[in-house]
């Protein structure tokens, strides 16, 4: 267990008193747990603690309006000219048809049909909105009736902030992950994310989990898990960050995926962290081949040519399924219970590693945090910044300069590998910006040794698919340079 003292003494300003009680409140008003932290920071008491749910309840739904209160934000918009502002996900796009953006709100019910952002509005957040096509924020609502320029009455955006409410410091978080060991550390990252580090039966429990993490803190990192229900895929990747984004059934076209022919409204690879494909066994395409073609050139390259756009994305892929326990077998075909899009084995091949959901325990309440833990808005921010260019470079340099292979290693198998390594020791090694500044037993542990099993998975899963081509084809020994300490 983490000791409270000494987290809260290196992270004073960023943890946060998280009460099962208090975290039900908000798991029943559906707000993620990054938002949740945000509104628990500003509303405890100098103790940590929320002591009066009734005034909590009632501020939530103050600031974050249900769908019933559509009608209601409608006429204060249509009467008085503006709403009160509020917090909401929004989506953004263009439409080249009108040569308009227009706004939805999913969770009230808005959509674009009944919506614009006025051009003097647009180039005012712009800034806040292009990269992520929407995203969280403060939003104000206004309305425009009708006249005999604009025959269509709508809902306007007057006011819109991107939900970020920390200025994040690296060098600090990197400083205090110092002070704790990484058994340690691995509960700290367990506690950011709502989990009860006490719960689990052992470390390959906890580093499972936390691999799910990856895709937040690597960037284009492709990753498959097939789990058991109840395991917690859905609440990680749709609650824990604001910056990725969960498909869970459905349709799903090209055009959402990767954006439209024109190029104006981007798709989900290009405006997001990453995109997991939750219940993938549900999801339906409606042009396989299309879709099937587009992310074999986007998980080759990071880029898309859509028409004569040239579309280019740091989003990882992740395909999200249920399987029973007794069909977890490696050396059985695992994959084909997937859509038709992912049974050729030049995509799978594409996928670096494959999360082994059955070290992955079904959801309890003795796996609940319950106390002083590190601020879910906070590590999520963290793990975005991580992602940046300079940050990646630096620490896939140290990877390089820790893990050896022989030269007639396959390529792909290399980058996955190598890839995987990086994310793990931004996450649980993000002091370590040189190669001589890590134990190499740890990082062979918690590092190598898990990225070459699950890109392990996923040969062993080609050999299935495609014997042919992949039949006899081994993965390559990965092993550690000798580095000078």
């Amino acid at each position: 267990m983490v000791d409270t003292e000494k987290l809260r003494a290196a992270f004073p300003d960023t943890t946060v008193f998280k009460d099962p009680n208090i975290v039900a409140i908000f798991k029943a008003a559906s707000i993620p747990s990054f938002m949740r932290d945000w509104i628990l920071k500003r509303k405890a008491e100098s103790d940590g603690r929320i002591h009066d749910a009734e005034a909590l309840r009632k501020y939530i739904y103050e600031i974050i309006p249900r769908r019933e209160d559509l009608l209601d934000l409608q006429t204060v918009a249509r009467s008085e000219g503006r709403t009160k502002k509020f917090l909401a996900k929004i989506e953004i796009q263009f439409s080249s048809r009108s040569d308009e953006y227009t706004f939805a709100i999913p969770e009230l019910g808005l959509g674009h049909a009944e919506t614009l952002i006025e051009d003097y509005v647009w180039d005012r957040i712009k800034d806040d909105v292009v990269r992520t096509a929407g995203g969280w924020g403060l939003v104000q609502l206004g309305y425009r009736s009708p006249d005999s320029e604009n025959p269509r009455g709508c809902f306007t955006l007057l006011e819109y902030k991107n939900f970020c409410p920390y200025t994040i410091d690296l060098e600090a978080y990197r400083e205090a992950r110092s002070q704790f060991n990484t058994e340690e550390w691995i509960d700290v990252v367990l506690g950011a994310i709502d989990y009860n580090p006490a719960g689990y039966e052992d470390w390959v429990q906890k580093h499972t989990i936390l691999t799910r993490l990856l895709p937040f803190i690597e960037p284009r990192l492709n990753l498959v898990e097939l789990a058991p229900k109840g395991t917690g895929k859905s609440y990680l990747f749709g609650q824990v960050g604001k910056y990725g984004w969960l498909v869970s059934g459905g349709t799903l076209t090209r055009t959402k995926m990767f954006g439209d022919i024109n190029g104006k409204s981007p798709g989900l690879i290009a405006s997001n962290d990453f995109v997991a494909l939750d219940e993938i066994q549900s999801i339906k395409f409606p042009d396989p081949s299309e879709m099937q073609g587009g992310l074999k050139a986007y998980m080759e390259s990071g880029e898309i040519t859509v028409g004569k756009s040239r579309i280019v994305g740091g989003a990882g892929v992740i395909l999200l399924g249920n399987i029973l326990q007794s069909d977890m077998d490696e050396s059985k075909d695992m994959f084909q219970r997937l859509p038709e899009v992912f049974h050729e084995s030049a995509l799978l091949d594409r996928f670096h590693g494959f999360i082994r959901g059955r070290d992955i325990p079904r959801m309890s309440e003795n796996l609940k945090i319950n106390g002083w833990a590190l601020n879910t808005e906070y590590f999520s921010e963290i793990m975005h910044l991580l992602r940046q260019p300079a940050e990646t470079m630096i620490y896939r340099h140290v990877v390089t300069k820790l893990v050896d292979y022989p030269r007639e290693a396959d390529t792909r198998d290399t980058e996955a590998v190598l890839r995987l390594c990086t994310g793990y020791l931004k996450l649980l090694f993000p002091h370590v910006t040189e190669p001589d500044k890590i134990d190499k037993g740890e990082f062979k542990r918690y590092c190598l040794r898990p990225a070459v099993q699950m890109r392990t998975v996923i040969r062993q899963q080609l050999q299935k698919i495609d014997p042919l081509e992949y039949g006899g084809k081994n993965l390559a020994a990965y092993t550690l340079r000798d580095v000078p300490q």
